[in-house]
């Protein structure tokens, strides 16, 4: 499939967002559509969904179930697989007081809850820390460290961190404690040494599945760890036997969706089945969630991203970090939505603060792009804004102007700590790695789309040049590729609960495979009027046979999208969305998201 389909889709060379349409499907795709549909009986629209996400004939029935014991690897494909169970299983064997230190992300409380709540069942004693932004900064740190091996800690395991922590693991080993690593991020060629170091992308591990997010990568280990338990034993004659892995699934699904991690092979079993067992509401944590999140009817995808992950952020962000996985880990339903409420309310008062932050940070970026308008990576800062929230921040300026963007909280001393957010083609956590290793941050890291970085005073200027330097080309030719994709045509009568279904099929959707893109071609703008306190635009389309179809613009109200709707009301426009079912008195409808608009010819 080619990285760049060359036939403009209705024509459109220019949406009001300045890209071109293009359909998805190039040459080879569209016969692969074709195979799909004769050869496998698949309807037009979903063969078109398989081929544009790259899956041939003979794969399809396998990719549209699939089944985490046919995807799931021999987790000793893993480097130091072998050595982290062994270590694991004798801390369970002797019921050790295990330390466990993760982000503060849901990537992080996942991976500790987890973790604890396997080790918990098995009879040792965990005890998670995740850190205080603000006050301790990512990662493991030695005044942590110190506290916990004061605890009476023995071993200590970091989740979604440690890869890079040479000096506090040190400290963590001069202190008696015996040290594992389960991470996922970049690694450097030279690696903390410890007892095991279990990260999917260490340069030296060949187990190809470097898109796991860390909880993946435990829930690898804990069935390494499982499988060498029952060797040994461990489990025959214990009332409570052995952990049902299967019921953990929940937590990497949520992981795995809040990190945007691709979504393909192993992935998406994990989501699958995980969004089965979180429609069961068995853990009273997300339940509560739920609930406060007002989540009504069966739980998609998108919620996680949406609705949970945010929630479950927000202790992280600027309230107690160790909320989430509090909530993850409690078999009490009070406490349960005690902990939810709390973070609900923490998400409302981060919606505010970052709203304010967005605004003073697109107005920097606006001057900047003036007097240098083809700069390859913005940069905004202020020392008021929270560090909790820079990333998402870093997210909005992506977003508005479709290039890599960092924002940075400056502290009292001159230094900064900052999240970056990159577009697709553009690898910004090894470009922040290189930078480190130039000297010219004081740490950082992170994933091709994401990255985190600490600056010390006056280290500003030159990381933002030396970053502008590196990626100028991967920038450059982001931005030349860039075009919406389509994947079919469709009437305001033909999106329907029916076709959501199919379409569910295919999914889910997210990172590396992308949620599918339609064009309602020619349809008359009936409405479109601004709603809210977000800058939302609310539309209404109608086709030539009378047909109608809502939908909603999210946050554009004042951005270039938004008046073109709003100007429009009245006129046949192209319009493309994506598509949601919707629920409200008793019915179901399927509902537009909007993404950009054309005028026919």
């Amino acid at each position: 499939m080619s990285l760049i389909p060359q036939r403009l889709f209705l024509g459109v060379s220019h949406s009001v967002l300045g890209r071109p349409w293009r359909d998805r499907l190039d040459a080879a795709g569209l016969g692969r559509a074709e195979a799909l549909a004769q050869l496998e009986g698949i309807p037009d629209t979903l063969s078109r969904l398989l081929a544009g996400r790259g899956v041939e004939p003979n794969e399809a029935l396998r990719f549209l179930e699939p089944r985490l014991r046919d995807l799931l690897p021999d987790p000793a494909t893993l480097t130091d697989m072998e050595a982290a169970a062994a270590r694991l299983a004798e801390a369970a064997q002797r019921r050790e007081k295990v330390a466990i230190f993760g982000d503060y992300d849901v990537d992080g409380a996942c991976s500790a809850a987890l973790l604890a709540g396997f080790l918990r069942q098995a009879g040792a004693q965990p005890r998670i820390h995740i850190p205080d932004r603000l006050i301790e900064g990512y990662g493991p740190n030695s005044d942590a460290i110190r506290t916990l091996a004061g605890e009476g800690a023995t071993l200590l395991v970091t989740v979604d961190c440690g890869t890079t922590s040479h000096e506090p693991l040190a400290e963590a080993q001069r202190l008696g404690l015996d040290v594992v690593v389960l991470d996922h991020h970049q690694a450097p060629e030279l690696l903390p040494p410890v007892t095991a170091l279990v990260n999917p992308n260490r340069q030296d591990d060949l187990s190809g599945l470097g898109h796991l997010c860390a909880a993946g990568v435990v829930f690898l280990t804990l069935v390494a760890l499982s499988r060498t338990l029952r060797r040994q034993g461990f489990w025959a004659g214990r009332a409570e036997g052995e952990p049902d892995l299967l019921a953990a699934l929940d937590l990497v699904a949520l992981a795995t969706v809040a990190d945007v991690v691709p979504l393909k092979g192993l992935n998406r079993a994990f989501v699958r089945q995980g969004i089965a067992i979180l429609r069961g509401r068995t853990r009273p944590g997300l339940a509560a969630l739920m609930d406060v999140a007002g989540l009504d009817g069966p739980v998609q995808p998108w919620h996680l991203g949406f609705l949970l992950g945010p929630r479950i952020n927000a202790g992280g962000r600027i309230g107690d970090a160790a909320l989430g996985a509090r909530l993850l880990l409690t078999e009490d339903e009070i406490e349960a939505r005690s902990i939810a409420t709390e973070l609900n309310r923490l998400n409302q008062e981060r919606q505010e603060i970052e709203r304010q932050a967005v605004l003073e940070a697109t107005a920097q970026a606006d001057h900047a792009l003036m007097n240098l308008p083809d700069q390859p990576v913005l940069m905004a800062a202020s020392a008021d804004w929270h560090p909790g929230i820079v990333g998402l921040v870093a997210a909005r300026l992506k977003e508005r102007f479709r290039r890599p963007a960092f924002a940075l909280a400056l502290n009292g001393e001159g230094g900064a700590t900052g999240s970056g957010r990159s577009v697709a083609g553009v690898d910004l956590g090894r470009a922040v790695r290189e930078a480190v290793e130039a000297g010219l941050a004081v740490k950082g890291g992170g994933h091709a789309m994401a990255a985190g970085v600490t600056l010390a005073a006056g280290q500003a200027p030159a990381f933002q040049a030396f970053l502008a330097e590196r990626l100028a080309m991967q920038v450059a030719a982001a931005d030349e590729a860039e075009a919406l994709l389509i994947d079919a045509a469709l009437s305001a009568g033909g999106a329907n609960p029916r076709l959501l279904a199919e379409i569910d099929k295919a999914g889910p959707f997210g990172a590396g495979s992308p949620e599918p893109v339609f064009v309602f071609p020619a349809h008359r703008l009936v409405e479109a009027v601004e709603i809210g306190s977000g800058g939302h635009v609310r539309i209404k389309l109608k086709s030539g046979d009378g047909a109608t179809v809502g939908g909603i613009a999210f946050r554009v109200a004042q951005e270039p999208l938004g008046r073109a709707l709003l100007a429009a009301r009245g006129e046949s426009v192209h319009l493309a969305a994506t598509l949601t079912l919707n629920r409200w008195g008793g019915r179901e409808s399927a509902e537009l998201r909007v993404l950009d608009m054309a005028r026919p010819g």
